[in-house]
């Protein structure tokens, strides 16, 4: 829990080491997959540490005290978490681990529940600032993700931000910073989260024995955290089939690779086709691909016979399609369409 990513390390020295945070409220923000959420908490727990440890370069919680002891099991009295029902439901799971955490917000767990902050879990949070603390120090909010937060929430928070109780911290975690309220993040102190170069993510993959770790970065959109959890089976095997099924030279079945597609996890199956079409694109283009690196062979197939301009029209509209991904009236017939319009893009020519 307490180590630091290496990519993380300098602004975590940069934070520590002053005496006072930046600001009564901070917002980080980055892309997916890079470890937010972990910073995040790593923050909190040294924040609430009774004894840190003494280096100011590198300020850590000691993982000794009480404090420490309360926090890793979830039952700190000066620290309150606010997550959508969906991930709060999978932190709960036994194992559960802050890069899974992260890993959940961007690929939407469990259907079934709400994947919104409310306005009543804001509410909530009433007692917690206002009261008095069970012990000098801070209070800390962890709000993650941010812009899970409907309208409602997000105004009660703003109230909050406007008027901050005295030693209360709100650390807010988010993956697109611009769908929050503008009156909110004025009032937040922003911390760009620093993303991985490849070496530094390929180096890491593979102190986690993760194969082939360049082919797996790079399927995961370059985020390290996503491309540790890549290899689960259930999605590995729908990320194999949907290549197969995507790149076959007969006629493409558009409803049945619909049918073989998760639909509870439209977004990430709206992702692999964003990718794959932008490695048509820059083959026909420049001849060299960025994600799909061990499939070079099928996309140089495929893109030999698509419509170049018909599929920069339809990578526009995969765009539109993601904000749609979370909230489709049918999943299935939701596929069907985008792999319809695939179709008909590769069989124009």
């Amino acid at each position: 829990m307490d180590d630091i990513f290496i990519w993380q390390r300098d602004l975590w020295q940069k934070l520590t080491k002053r005496t006072e945070l930046p600001g009564h409220a901070l917002l980080l923000s980055g892309k997916k997959g890079i470890g937010k959420y972990h910073f995040a908490r790593c923050l909190a727990k040294s924040l609430l540490c009774a004894a840190p440890t003494a280096d100011r370069k590198d300020r850590r919680a000691c993982g000794q005290c009480h404090s420490c002891g309360w926090f890793e099991q979830g039952s700190h009295p000066n620290f309150y978490a606010v997550l959508p029902e969906a991930l709060a439901v999978e932190a709960a799971e036994a194992g559960q681990k802050d890069d899974q955490i992260e890993k959940n917000a961007e690929t939407g767990p469990k259907k079934s529940a709400s994947q919104q902050i409310g306005i009543d879990q804001i509410r909530k949070l009433n007692d917690f600032v206002y009261l008095s603390g069970h012990q000098e120090g801070h209070k800390i909010v962890l709000i993650y993700p941010a812009e899970a937060m409907n309208p409602a929430a997000a105004n009660a928070l703003l109230k909050k931000l406007e008027e901050p109780p005295e030693h209360v911290v709100f650390l807010l975690v988010a993956h697109q910073a611009q769908h929050l309220l503008p009156t909110i993040r004025s009032r937040c102190q922003t911390i760009a989260m620093p993303i991985p170069d490849v070496a530094t993510s390929v180096a890491w993959l593979t102190q986690h024995n993760v194969p082939d770790p360049e082919a797996n970065l790079a399927g995961a959109s370059f985020s390290p955290l996503s491309a540790l959890l890549f290899n689960e089976a259930q999605q590995a095997g729908y990320y194999a089939q949907f290549i197969q099924l995507i790149s076959t030279t007969k006629r493409l079945d558009p409803v049945a690779i619909a049918a073989a597609m998760p639909q509870a996890d439209l977004a990430l199956t709206v992702t692999w086709l964003q990718q794959w079409c932008y490695d048509l694109i820059s083959y026909r283009s420049t001849g060299k691909i960025r994600y799909f690196l061990n499939h070079l062979i099928a996309i140089k197939a495929v893109s030999a016979r698509m419509d170049l301009h018909a599929c920069l029209v339809y990578s526009r509209t995969l765009n539109s399609r993601r904000q749609l991904a979370h909230h489709p009236l049918n999943a299935r017939l939701f596929l069907e369409e985008l792999f319809i319009e695939y179709t008909a893009m590769i069989e124009r020519k």
